[in-house]
């Protein structure tokens, strides 16, 4: 039996992925903690779970709120500044009372929650990267060499400041494993070391009741629109726009429409049904094909079903994500802050229409079942436990047996 410590950030979609690894972990017997924003991750993992609280920001209208309409690195520095650096400095005291209270045998660190790391150097514990995005295995910085030693710098004095001397690691990505979250029929090949692609972990997540299941229209294809819940300021001209598209084909398409903010204030017609929240995972067996902002966790769930893709990434990861989406062949990328009813009605009928689109789709489908999810990914952290315990013994001169 292992103990496995979960640092994770205040971010839905870099702390779903991981409760399917933890919970198989607890069916291996092996014990698990987190370590995070208190309320946030236990409205994710439950009431019982063993959660230290960690301080820090949010991100949001209560914590760092992005403008809108900032974009490209611009939008990256804003994000380490305001957020991700304060939020490494406001977790590192609460993962180090973690590690004494809960005494772990490794640390499960995501990318963006840097404290993790950060601790486990200092306290010489092995860790693992949770790495819930692909968009670090591009690179993304490559082009932008400045930027690059900015974020560099940034990092490097966030170890200092805490007392951790490794500063030749990349704090985001361990050098004993990394869980990519994907396959490389997703991403294609990367340069980084001891990465396992392990596919999405996809777990169950609490539908919504009120969701309106009769309404569904087995005779057309249906397509939902989403994009998340943490754009919905800067979504709605493309919101609107999609679903004038999906309602001018209304005979043949019936549009599932996710408007968490309200910004449709009328409903469309043409059968759409439109609700505040969708329960996603659920409905993703009835349908054909989905229009999303290139959030990994949409994108991935989306093509675990075999389902092709219209994206139109905002900020962040999203245009790298996108990226990745056309050069496999799984769907069709537009312009966000331009793309019309017209294009996105293209967009819409290529790949409901395009049997390639759906080929492509369902040959990353087979890559990640292949890569085995959550279970993989515990099965790796199972070996990085064993090989660490096993080194701590044979500098005691103890034995494995």
């Amino acid at each position: 039996m292992s103990r496995f410590l979960f640092v994770v950030p205040p971010l839905v979609g870099h702390t779903n992925p991981t409760i399917g690894v933890a919970a198989r972990l607890v069916e291996l017997g092996h014990e698990v903690a987190w370590a995070g924003h208190e309320e946030f991750v236990r409205h994710l993992v439950g009431p019982k779970a063993a959660v230290f609280h960690c301080a820090g920001p949010v991100l949001g209208p209560e914590g760092a709120e992005r403008p809108p309409e900032m974009r490209g690195p611009a939008a990256l520095k804003f994000l380490w500044e305001n957020f991700l650096a304060p939020l490494a400095r406001g977790m590192v005291p609460g993962v180090r009372a973690a590690c004494a209270g809960f005494r772990p045998d490794v640390l499960v660190v995501d990318q963006q929650a840097v404290a993790g790391a950060i601790v486990a150097n200092s306290l010489g514990l092995p860790w693992a990267t949770s790495a819930t995005t692909s968009a670090e295995f591009t690179d993304p910085l490559a082009s932008m060499p400045k930027v690059e030693e900015w974020l560099r710098e940034l990092l490097q004095g966030l170890q200092t400041e805490f007392g951790d001397t490794r500063l030749d690691m990349d704090l985001r990505f361990s050098p004993f494993l990394t869980l990519a979250f994907t396959t490389r029929a997703l991403i294609g090949e990367t340069a980084h070391e001891n990465v396992r692609f392990v596919g999405p972990s996809i777990t169950e997540r609490l539908d919504n009741d009120d969701f309106p299941d009769a309404e569904l229209d087995d005779s057309r294809a249906k397509v939902l629109l989403t994009l998340g819940t943490a754009n919905a300021d800067a979504g709605e001209r493309f919101l609107r726009e999609a679903v004038t598209a999906l309602v001018e084909r209304a005979d043949r398409v019936q549009a599932i429409v996710a408007d968490p903010a309200g910004a449709l204030t009328e409903h469309p017609g043409g059968g759409a049904v439109v609700a505040a929240r969708i329960p996603v995972l659920r409905l993703l067996k009835r349908l054909d094909a989905v229009i999303c902002h290139a959030g990994h966790n949409t994108v991935c769930e989306t093509l675990s079903h075999g389902l092709p893709l219209v994206v139109a990434p905002i900020r962040d990861d999203q245009p790298i994500v996108a990226q990745q989406v056309v050069d496999c062949g799984a769907g069709v990328r537009l312009r966000f802050n331009r793309a019309t009813a017209e294009q996105i009605g293209r967009a819409v009928d290529s790949v409901l229409s395009d049997v390639d689109h759906r080929a492509a789709a369902e040959r990353v489908r087979d890559s990640f079942r292949a890569a085995g999810g959550a279970a993989s990914a515990a099965k790796h952290l199972e070996l990085l436990a064993h090989d660490a315990t096993a080194t701590a013994l044979a500098g005691t001169g103890g034995t494995t047996a």
